[in-house]
């Protein structure tokens, strides 16, 4: 007897073991939508390190290779942050000494 080209995927489907078609639709090995972590962030109290921080909520919308590039600008603005702290304050033009100090 031979089969019609119609007829063909329905006997290769009874072919198929009966425990391996209840387990569904194969998986797939495409790559997951981007989710957000569900991390929470809680604030500094420091604006510039707080807007760091919120930058990073940013990845939560972007596929893995494009989490490099945010973590890169973070990572910067983070050192700059601290970096900022280590500077020693200028004295504005308009601040005079005062008696005290005199040379």
């Amino acid at each position: 007897m031979s089969e019609t080209p119609a007829e063909a995927p329905a006997a290769a489907a009874a072919e198929v073991p009966a425990e391996a078609q209840a387990a569904g639709p194969e998986p797939s090995y495409e790559p997951a939508a981007p989710a957000p972590l569900g991390i929470g962030r809680t604030p500094t109290g420091h604006a510039e390190v707080d807007a760091q921080l919120d930058r990073l909520a940013d990845v939560d919308h972007l596929a893995a290779d494009g989490h490099a590039e945010v973590y890169e600008d973070v990572h910067q603005g983070l050192r700059s942050a601290l970096t900022a702290l280590d500077a020693r304050p200028v004295p504005s033009p308009h601040s005079h000494p005062s008696p005290d100090h005199r040379p």
